[in-house]
């Protein structure tokens, strides 16, 4: 089966950015731009350059610095906003800008107070006068979910013909459901290839309802080829559509998902991490792919699994993400398989009855301190069985407790 491209526009340093307490500085940027590179995305969004000074100069330092992906401007549909996003991205290897501009009634009628037919002059007139200054200019329609769709639908097939070599439908908002998104998409489409048949589709959607990568996936199903995205998810409110969950979900299901993504999935889990250190903003522990406990089991019945065969609890392997390897949690609800295997990684073998003797003193633990560490059952193992010889642990744990012995 022949299987799509997908351009995955990355806006982590844009939109991303956005989110409270997430803004970065000139070198955070950077840094983050360079690992965004080696995870492979398309496009970089990287930043809004009219917003500040600083900024400015953190797009234009990205854009001379990370040659290989798009580096894209953000700017707003007037001359001065399209002028200092150019100034930003002119010295990169692949420039783009990308103009915005609100489309729905709502919007154009309580915040922007104009017309139907003043916002189509506006985005036309915006992405003619980006054309002439970049050769890659994308159009959103702001909020385009919630427009009506034939108004949409002329506004993208207007800028696609004015020179957009990308148009976007933001689900600003999180508004939308996936069936919802498939219709949006595939009127938009059919309408834009009318007068410009190479015109990219995107979609940028936010998780408002915790439907973004649905909605994504809904999306590139009906026919876009970019979707818009950010590491950990972050971004405005309830955040974007995470990269990372987009990403796997293509990459653990391509029989119902007939495409692919150049992204070097093993570059994930340090790409989350890496934000994570720059925003000092903590990943939630059960997140998709990336959180602590994604390859985190403690249910005795899973971790009989997991030992037996990772695939009966494991859809995709913790290395393929970057994940050093799965864990197993000794807690309450953990069974004596994996508490005997984390024995003897720490070098002790017991018999069955005397591992059970350890069981019991350990489930009355964990009822008490929630997660058993090492150290709680080397101390339970030392109490129980006291002329025990200790084993010549290799672990750095083991080796610390055999020092204090």
């Amino acid at each position: 089966m022949e299987r799509a491209r997908i351009t995955i526009f990355d806006t982590t340093l844009r939109d991303g950015e956005q989110s409270p307490g997430c803004s970065m500085n000139l070198e955070e940027k950077l840094r983050m731009a360079r690992q965004l590179d080696r995870l492979g995305v398309d496009v970089i969004e990287a930043g809004f350059p009219i917003a500040s000074e600083g900024d400015y100069e953190a797009v234009r330092a990205i854009a001379e610095e990370v040659r290989r992906p798009v580096v894209a401007a953000l700017a707003r549909t007037t001359r001065e906003d399209i002028a200092r996003a150019w100034q930003a991205v002119e010295a990169a290897a692949r420039p783009r800008i990308h103009v915005f501009l609100a489309t729905s009634d709502i919007h154009l009628h309580f915040k922007l107070k104009i017309t139907r037919e003043q916002c189509l002059r506006q985005a036309v007139e915006a992405v003619r006068f980006a054309r002439t200054l970049c050769a890659d200019v994308e159009f959103s329609t702001e909020d385009g979910t919630r427009t009506e769709l034939e108004f949409l639908s002329a506004v993208a097939e207007a800028t696609a013909a004015a020179g957009a070599s990308t148009v976007n439908i933001p689900d600003t908002v999180g508004y939308t459901a996936p069936r919802e998104m498939a219709k949006i998409v595939e009127a938009v489409a059919g309408r834009v290839r009318r007068s410009a048949p190479q015109a990219v589709i995107s979609t940028h959607c936010h998780n408002d309802l915790g439907l973004a990568v649905a909605n994504s996936i809904a999306a590139v199903e009906a026919g876009a080829r970019q979707v818009e995205c950010t590491i950990n998810g972050i971004g405005e409110r309830a955040g974007n559509a995470s990269l990372e969950e987009f990403v796997m979900a293509l990459r653990v299901r391509p029989d119902i998902m007939p495409f692919h993504v150049d992204i070097r999935s093993g570059e994930l889990y340090p790409s989350s991490r890496l934000l994570s250190e720059i925003t000092r903003v903590q990943v939630q522990p059960n997140k998709a792919i990336v959180g602590r406990n994604a390859f985190a089991h403690e249910a005795g019945i899973h971790q009989d699994g997991v030992i037996k065969n990772p695939l009966t609890y494991e859809i995709m392997t913790p290395e393929s993400v970057g994940v050093p390897e799965s864990k197993l949690v000794l807690g309450k609800h953990s069974g004596r398989h994996a508490l005997g295997l984390r024995c003897a990684e720490l070098g002790y073998g017991f018999e069955r009855r005397d591992l059970d003797r350890i069981y019991k003193r350990f489930v009355a633990l964990a009822d008490q301190i929630k997660t058993v560490e090492d150290r709680h059952l080397v101390a339970i193992i030392r109490e129980e069985f006291p002329a025990a010889a200790i084993p010549a642990i290799k672990t750095a744990a083991g080796a610390a407790m055999r020092a204090e012995a």
